[in-house]
């Protein structure tokens, strides 16, 4: 692109005022400007030719959209740039190539024809001229210039002899408009500077534009500075160590790659593995001495080769059979817990016998702090395995169990294969913890991966995603453990031979505080029996009045926080010798945290002991029985869930069902309204093993004989009487033999569960046993249950009280929670305050 100077002669040229029209796309013609153009459009060829015939003048002027390929009048700007046609040339291709020459700014007034080509009147545009030169002018010229200057200096590409020209235009207008010709700017801008009157407006905004263009340009040299140095310097690393190479090879010295690839074969031969791991394993290397060593596709495998040979495919430990050794390190990890450790000697018997045999797939289930993950270590130590734990809770990924596909960048094989690389040996004691708490999301459901991990069927050939070959897991002892088994899958149930756990009762709690938790706390504070005596009377106080749970991790707590306190004391200089009992603890602990039931003093008519089963062992409840006068009617209040209301109610339609036997006027009940109340209201209490208790609480107050407060019972009532079995016998029991009570009455089909009670809990207890809920009443209210007399005296009793009563309000109905039916065995449901008791 270049200039004409001869401005004399362009003034003498005369401009019509009607020209063909040119549309041109992505550029824009300023006056004095020589350009060549390439013709391909039909219309526009037509208008050239008729130039050409004429006056060879033609007006152009830019489309608003460059896309568009057959314009109207309404897609191009009206200010162009009236241009002489210097030369034609015609193109094999039938393209037209025409060297254009801008005269002057024309608008366009009308178009007069569109076909075959554009015709229209125009008026041409006079250059203002600036009034006379300033030093702002001149100011203005020369930063321009040297915006210019800067331009090409960052980079962008102008002619030499338009730069030549620019310095030589003293005239802000023209200068201004070169300079936009040669930057390269898009449409609409230039547009904007061409339709500009003002040539010191124009040059201004020209000023603007390359101040941005610079800046842009900064930036650009700037990305490209310091992209060129990382390349550079990559290039010199490669030749560096190319050069090295080479260097290695002239003294001698043994290659990179190929010392690589012999360690991975000495890892492979080393590693022992199946043939069909083998043949893989070969592959892959293979794969690697054909590629360069720093390619990504390289590294990867390569680290997949150091999975494959970093996993212990025959490398195994030696179990130790002795079945008197591992008995005595479990007795010496763990108190109690006889059915866990006999299953334990089982299979260490069975694997005595035969060498071969498939890992049991054990599952741990029981409330927190009874030692279901501790006792995983003391089986490990007991079979001379390795031991891992992986924790299962808020998993959520499948991957995180069969790991990630080599596929994607950053892979690695699943929590399975890391373990057993973890344990270096191929039969360790896996521990998977918190089963329960498996979740499952868009990622996939981890719980279905590990139904091949725990299938004893089918482990022998696990596939994980990233090793993509099969391993042996059924050399390993896989063990679970869980708080409940309501949430675990059945298929992955099913696969799992389950152990329950129950929570320890106080004596079980005194004897692990005695021979595990006070020594290693006493050893932990640096602190010796000589220092600190804890009676057992003191240790039978933090577990009643302190803590409340089904393990012991809260006692462990209390134990480290007394000992802390006599360090404190003992650091100080104060005292050096500390004795604690029952009676000077809370010295030490504070008040107590939680009270037990009060005994009852004497014999109550329709108040009854009822057993119920919390996460902490076993409690006493009292349901509470009065009746007054109204429409037959039944409260309950004491926070009762849906379960415990309805063993209500079929209590209260099994006593009204045997009316006539009490001795009670069966018409009676519909002026007599009941109501039924369970002390502790603040704690949630469910289930339906409180129904014999009800229905005696509700006959003793009907009949007004009094229920025996030396006995206790448990039970599920039916509508015909029948006393159904319960769960958690050993807790109730304990429960009621803290509280002095030598009587309990259980369900007859829970007379198996006698057995399995321990000689101290039976000794000094009768227990009764009962099928009907008569045999139940005959125990508590005596074998004369109920007269006629006893039971009019007792409601003429009650409706005297009644009188007093204008309108008995029914109180409030505690939230409701959906309960499962645990007939057979009672849910453990954790409440807001305290524990849930389940009766």
């Amino acid at each position: 692109m270049a200039e004409v100077n001869n401005k004399e002669e362009t003034k003498e040229v005369e401009i019509p005022d009607t020209l063909p029209v040119l549309p041109v796309r992505d550029i824009v013609i300023f006056p004095y400007m020589i350009l060549p153009l390439f013709v391909g459009r039909d219309i526009s060829i037509k208008a050239i030719d008729h130039a050409l015939n004429t006056n060879r003048m033609v007006l152009l002027l830019a489309q608003r959209d460059l896309n568009v390929e057959n314009p109207t009048t309404d897609d191009l700007y009206l200010m162009g740039t009236v241009c002489m046609i210097m030369r034609m040339l015609k193109l094999p291709d039938g393209r037209v190539k025409v060297l254009v020459q801008g005269l002057s700014k024309a608008r366009v007034s009308g178009f007069i024809q569109q076909d075959p080509f554009f015709v229209a009147g125009i008026l041409k545009v006079t250059e203002e001229k600036p009034a006379e030169a300033t030093i702002e002018n001149e100011a203005l010229i020369r930063s321009v210039k040297e915006q210019m200057d800067k331009v090409v200096g960052l980079g962008k590409t102008v002619l030499p002899d338009v730069m030549v020209v620019i310095e030589n235009i003293e005239d802000p207008g023209r200068l201004a408009d070169l300079i936009t010709a040669n930057l390269g700017l898009k449409t609409d801008q230039a547009q904007e500077i061409l339709e500009m009157a003002d040539p010191v407006g124009r040059l201004t905004r020209v000023g603007e534009i390359l101040g941005r263009e610079i800046q842009l340009l900064t930036i650009q040299q700037k990305i490209q500075t310091e992209a060129r140095g990382e390349i550079d310097k990559t290039q010199r690393e490669y030749f560096l160590r190319e050069q090295l190479k080479a260097i290695q090879r002239e003294l001698g010295d043994i290659d990179e790659r190929a010392e690589e690839v012999r360690e991975f074969r000495k890892k492979i031969d080393e590693a022992k593995m199946p043939e069909k791991v083998m043949k893989e394993a070969d592959k892959q290397l293979r794969r690697i001495e054909k590629m360069h060593p720093d390619s990504a596709e390289a590294g990867t495998i390569r680290t997949y080769l150091e999975w494959l040979t970093e996993i212990p495919w025959s490398k195994s430990t030696k179990d130790q059979l002795d079945i008197r050794k591992a008995e005595k390190v479990l007795n010496d990890d763990h108190y109690d817990l006889e059915k866990v450790k006999e299953r334990i000697l089982e299979y260490l018997s069975v694997r005595k016998l035969k060498e071969k045999m498939k890992g049991p797939i054990l599952c741990f289930i029981g409330p927190p702090g009874v030692g279901k993950t501790s006792l995983g270590r003391s089986i490990s130590r007991a079979l001379g395995r390795e031991f891992v734990r992986v924790s299962l809770g808020g998993v959520r990924d499948e991957a995180e169990i069969r790991g990630h596909r080599r596929t994607y960048v950053g892979a690695l094989p699943g929590r399975i294969i890391q373990g057993i690389k973890q344990a270096g040996t191929n039969n360790p004691v896996f521990m998977l913890d918190e089963i329960d708490k498996i979740g499952s999301d868009f990622r996939g459901d981890p719980s279905s991966a590990l139904l091949e991990v725990l299938d004893p069927e089918q482990n022998n050939s696990f596939a994980d995603h990233y090793l993509a070959v099969p391993f042996d897991l059924s050399n390993v002892m896989f063990i679970t453990t869980g708080n409940l088994t309501d949430t675990i899958p059945g298929p992955l149930r099913d696969r799992m031979e389950i152990l329950y756990l129950s929570g320890y009762t106080e004596e079980e709690k005194l004897q692990i505080a005695k021979k595990y938790l006070i020594p290693k706390q006493l050893d932990e504070h640096g602190i010796n029996t000589k220092i600190l005596q804890i009676k057992e009377s003191a240790v039978r106080q933090i577990i009643s009045h302190y803590t409340r749970e089904a393990g012991v991790r809260n006692l462990e707590r209390e134990i480290a926080n007394l000992c802390r306190k006599v360090a404190k004391r003992v650091a100080e200089g104060k005292e050096d010798n500390f004795d604690v009992s029952a009676k000077n603890i809370h010295k030490y602990l504070g008040v107590p945290k939680y009270l037990p039931e009060e005994e009852m003093k004497v014999s109550e008519v329709g108040v009854a002991t009822g057993l119920a089963w919390t996460e902490a062992g076993g409690d006493v409840i009292y349901v509470e029985a009065t009746m007054m006068k109204g429409k037959g009617n039944l409260t309950l209040t004491g926070q009762l869930g849906d379960v415990m209301k309805e063993s209500a109610q079929a209590a209260l339609s099994y006593i009204k069902s045997r009316a006539v036997v009490l001795g009670l006027n069966e018409d009676s009940f519909s002026g007599i309204d009941m109501h039924i109340h369970v002390p502790a209201g603040a704690i949630p209490k469910d289930g339906p093993s409180a129904g014999i208790t009800m229905a005696t609480s509700i006959a003793s107050a009907l009949t007004g004989r009094p229920v025996r407060k030396d006995v206790a019972m448990t039970g599920e009532v039916t509508l015909r009487g029948r006393v159904l079995p319960i769960g958690g016998l050993k807790e109730k029991a304990l429960a009621a033999k803290r509280m002095g009570i030598k009587t309990v009455i259980i369900p007859h089909r829970n007379k198996k569960d006698l057995d399995d009670l321990p000689k101290y809990v039976k000794e000094g207890m009768t227990f009764e046993i009962a099928e009907t809920m008569d045999d139940v009443l005959k125990i508590a209210l005596g074998s004369k249950a109920g007269t006629k007399g006893a039971a009019q005296k007792s409601r003429t009793s009650a409706g005297h009280a009644a009188k007093k009563i204008k309108k008995v309000k029914t109180l409030p109905v505690a939230k409701r929670s959906k309960v499962t039916n645990a007939t057979r065995h009672d849910r453990r449901v954790k409440a807001s305050r305290g524990n849930k008791k389940k009766v």
